[in-house]
C-alpha cells in the first residue's frame, strides 16, 4: 500500500503543477496514474475472486449468490473512478449521472441474489 500511496501522491503533485499550463494533460496524467494503480492491484483482486469462489464451494453456496456480490463491487469501483474523472474535468453533471448509472446497474446486478433470497423465503414458508 505504501508504494500505491507514494505513486498517487507523486502523480497528484505532478498534476497540480501541470494543470496550470495544460488541464488536459493533467487529467490524462491522473487517468494514467489510476490505470497503473488498478493494474498493480489486479493480482489482489484476482485473489479475492478466487477466495470467494472457494468459499462458495466450501460453504455449498451457489455461484448465483457470489457472482452478484462481486459484480456489484466491480460496478461500484468503476462508477466511482469514472465519476471522479468527470469531476476532475469539471463535469460534475456527468459525474453525477455516472454515479446514478452505477447505482442502477448495481441494483440490476443484484437481482439474481434478491431472487435467490425470495425463493429461499418461499421454501421456508
Amino acid at each position: 500500500m505504501l508504494k500505491i500511496a507514494a505513486a498517487a501522491v507523486a502523480a497528484a503533485l505532478c498534476a497540480v503543477v501541470v494543470r496550470k499550463q495544460s488541464p488536459e494533460i493533467a487529467l490524462a496524467l491522473g487517468a494514467g496514474a489510476c490505470a497503473l494503480i488498478i493494474l498493480y492491484c489486479s493480482g489482489a483482486l484476482e485473489a479475492v475472486v478466487e477466495l470467494a469462489d472457494k468459499l462458495a464451494e466450501t460453504g455449498g453456496v451457489s455461484a448465483q449468490v457470489v457472482e452478484p456480490v462481486l459484480k456489484t463491487a466491480g460496478i461500484a469501483i468503476a462508477a466511482r473512478l469514472a465519476s471522479g474523472f468527470c469531476k476532475d474535468a469539471r463535469e460534475e453533471g456527468i459525474g453525477a449521472a455516472v454515479e446514478l448509472a452505477g447505482t442502477a446497474l448495481a441494483l440490476a446486478a443484484s437481482l439474481p441474489l434478491m431472487t435467490a433470497v425470495l425463493d429461499m423465503l418461499a421454501r421456508l414458508l
